[in-house]
Order: structure tokens, then C-alpha cells, then sequence
């Protein structure tokens, strides 16, 4: 599939994604008072988290997130979150499973910082880890969703069967993400990305009952989680 080099292509597609994102501000806006009241009722600090994380051609941006864990879970564990980790909240929890932890990069798709679909930013630490191969998926903006989101839903409990989770999301988790990355750069078009925005509705909605086909990268992964366990 040709990408989108074409000034209408791009165009069209940045101002879908603003448009789209200025909707869903104003959709979302009550259920976003109610979830910074259950943030703040359920464990002291900010209601929205930011961290730095590296976007198109290698740009640091800072990405918005409804506050999950505790207050100082930075200083107190590891990076990497796994499955029943103690800092997250129990509001938190409910947040994560659901993706709504997600919604205030909205906000970073209207300044330009991300799109509604591409590959996922991940922090300066672990991008610093990456081959020159693996560096070609910062030739897209970064997405709200994108293919490992949605086959990687569960990434947290996979990494619990690790002895030493942080350490089996750089050798295992980051090049399998890469890998999913790498198809929104090949496939780099509108109608891709609408596909990945229609199959990302479906798996929040109707996904635990009609699961989208498991990706070949995931059998992969599950696979080294069930060699943990023999």
C-alpha cells in the first residue's frame, strides 16, 4: 500500500484526528469529572499523570494519563507494571482494564503530539535500547492506539510469569511491540488507520466475547510466558 506522502493524504488524516478528538473532549467531558472525582477519593496526588515520551523523528513530548498508581510509585518500584501490582490504585485498576486512563492524550493529539492511530510511544530509556532497525517506527506519530494495543491488552499479567519483569519487557515485550510498529510504518495510510480505530472499539466493547484473531507476534510471546512455567 502506497504511504502517505501526499499533502491531501497527511492532511486529511491530521484533521480527522483533530476533529475526532475534539468530539470525543466534549463526549467525554462528564464522564471525565466523574473519573477525576474517583482519582482524587481514592488516593492523594494529581489527577493526571505525565511522563516524557519519544515521538515523531525522535521529538520528546510529554503524554497525558488520567493517575492510576500511587503518588510516589516511581520511587518505589520498578518501571515496568505487572499484573496485581501493589501501586495501583484500586480505582486505578479499574481505569487500566478499561483504557480509560488513555482519554486525556486526546488533548496530545489536538497540540500534535500523537494520533489516534500509530505505534505507541514509549519512554527515552527504552527507545535508547533500540537497534537502528527498530528506530524506523519514530518515522510516524506516535498513536493513541495501535496494533500492539490491541493484541497486547493483557502485557501486564504476561509479564508477571517473569522472575524479572523489567528485564522481559526489554528482551521480550519491546521487540514484539517494534514489530507490530513496524506495519504502521509499511501500511502508513488513512484507511489503515481506520481499520486499527474500528478494531479498537470492538475489542473495548465486544472484544471479551468475540476476541479480534490472536496476532503471530503474541503466540510468540505467550509461548515464552508458558516456558516460564515449565
Amino acid at each position: 500500500m502506497a504511504r502517505c506522502w501526499t499533502l491531501p493524504c497527511c492532511a486529511m488524516k491530521r484533521l480527522f484526528d483533530v476533529a475526532m478528538s475534539i468530539v470525543g473532549l466534549i463526549l467525554f467531558s462528564p464522564l471525565f469529572v466523574l473519573l477525576a472525582v474517583g482519582i482524587r477519593l481514592s488516593s492523594p496526588g494529581p489527577i493526571i499523570y505525565s511522563q516524557y515520551r519519544v515521538g515523531l523523528n525522535g521529538q520528546l513530548f510529554a503524554i497525558y494519563k488520567f493517575r492510576t498508581m500511587v503518588q510516589t510509585a516511581d520511587k518505589i518500584g520498578s518501571s515496568v507494571t505487572i499484573a496485581q501490582d501493589k501501586r495501583i490504585t484500586r480505582f486505578g485498576r479499574i481505569l487500566r482494564q478499561l483504557k480509560l486512563d488513555e482519554l486525556p492524550q486526546l488533548w496530545n493529539v489536538i497540540r500534535g503530539d500523537m494520533s489516534l492511530v500509530g505505534p505507541r510511544p514509549d519512554v527515552p530509556e527504552v527507545v535508547a535500547t533500540y537497534s537502528s532497525e527498530m528506530l524506523e517506527i519514530l518515522r510516524v506519530r506516535p498513536g493513541m492506539t495501535s496494533i500492539a494495543s490491541l493484541h497486547l491488552r493483557n502485557e501486564e499479567e504476561l509479564l508477571a510469569f517473569f522472575p524479572d519483569p523489567e528485564e522481559a519487557y526489554l528482551r521480550i515485550m519491546v521487540p514484539a511491540k517494534v514489530e507490530m510498529a513496524m506495519e504502521h510504518v509499511r501500511r502508513d495510510s488513512f484507511g489503515f488507520d481506520f481499520l486499527i480505530l474500528l478494531q479498537t472499539i470492538w475489542a473495548i466493547t465486544l472484544g471479551r466475547w468475540w476476541a479480534l484473531p490472536e496476532h503471530p507476534t503474541i503466540r510468540r510471546i505467550r509461548q515464552a510466558c508458558i516456558s516460564q512455567e515449565e
